[in-house]
């Protein structure tokens, strides 16, 4: 089978995104699996290899079909649109929202080509894309505009844990309020199908509760009883295999030991605590629901640290071969 080409945007050149980057490419690894070519800057690439002590060649190329991929060399697609000079690293400023913005724009554009099998996304800064005065509060809003896909699933993966998410970057209290039963069996269904495209077919995926131990049939709190358990009896009555809701405290213990095949967390801190937990660093998101497949590590730019070539590439190693694992599934189902 020919190793995917998976696009890799460099992410905001103030931050860690670079470094990351080249130090992920420097061993042989991901060359077995993959085919990666980033979008960036080659002076923001030049910089990155130097702060962290690597010895690799450039190679820039226009199109993807010009690319070597080999050990040793990094394969970019030079949009030359950072001003080294200006640059400081570390810092929010919009010189660094603008080319981030610029760089996912790029992959986004090659994988709707089909030049790219997948995107393995770099951390970027809300508030540079704001200074830069690009409307979008991170990846998965700036894809679902750049594609016009209507609310992508975010699904993160680690070892044999998978979670889904029915509620993103809202407040607690707004995340509450859009725990409906319809939205609810909306989301099983997707979700299910989020699996087969990920070529994940068999085991029952698992809807968490919402309040301590399911709310007891509703001695505190009544979500359970009045939404949550009437979309799964529906999703159930319709073919679906799910079960819940199942108690947070113990719902992703059971996925992980292989009694669910996945899980669907209610709100963002639900999930991301428990994943992170487990394994900061290897805890790798998937956007299913675009026209292409998109992973990207789960921590930000690092500002404290840019600059410093401290960085762990372990999350954009894992990104990288996440993305090589299941391109080829995710681009058959289409």
């Amino acid at each position: 089978m020919i190793r995917p080409l998976i696009a890799i945007p460099l992410g905001d050149p103030a931050g860690i995104g670079p470094e990351i980057v080249v130090k992920a490419l420097a061993g042989k690894e991901l060359y077995g699996l993959s085919r990666p070519l980033v979008a960036g800057d080659s002076d923001v690439v030049r910089q990155a290899l130097k702060l962290c002590g690597l010895n690799l060649a450039i190679h820039c190329i226009s199109d993807p079909e010009e690319g070597l991929y080999r050990p040793g060399t990094i394969d970019l697609i030079d949009l030359d649109n950072v001003d080294i000079g200006e640059l400081q690293l570390g810092k929010v400023q919009a010189l660094g929202g603008k080319a981030s913005y610029e760089f996912i724009e790029k992959s986004v554009q090659l994988a709707l080509d089909r030049k790219v099998d997948a995107i393995a996304t770099t951390p970027i800064n809300k508030e540079s894309l704001k200074a830069a005065g690009i409307d979008y509060i991170g990846h998965t809003e700036i894809l679902e505009g750049l594609t016009g896909a209507h609310d992508p699933l975010t699904l993160f993966e680690v070892r044999d844990l998978r979670v889904f998410f029915l509620t993103r970057h809202v407040s607690l209290r707004k995340a509450c309020d859009m725990i409906t039963r319809e939205r609810l069996l909306d989301y099983i269904k997707r979700c299910t199908g989020a699996l087969r495209r990920l070529g994940i077919s068999g085991g029952t995926m698992a809807v968490a509760g919402l309040n301590p131990h399911s709310g007891e049939h509703g001695l505190f709190g009544d979500e359970e009883v009045n939404h949550i358990e009437p979309a799964v009896t529906e999703a159930r009555r319709l073919g679906y295999d799910v079960a819940g809701p199942i108690g947070a405290d113990s719902v992703f213990h059971m996925a992980l030991t292989g009694r669910f095949n996945s899980v669907l967390s209610l709100y963002h801190d639900q999930g991301h605590i428990a994943t992170k937990t487990l394994d900061f660093e290897r805890t790798i998101a998937l956007t299913v629901g675009l026209p292409f497949l998109r992973t990207s590590v789960d921590h930000g730019t690092a500002f404290d640290i840019a600059g410093t070539g401290k960085a762990s590439a372990v999350s954009m190693t894992e990104a990288i071969r996440t993305a090589a694992k299941y391109a080829h599934f995710y681009n058959s189902n289409i």
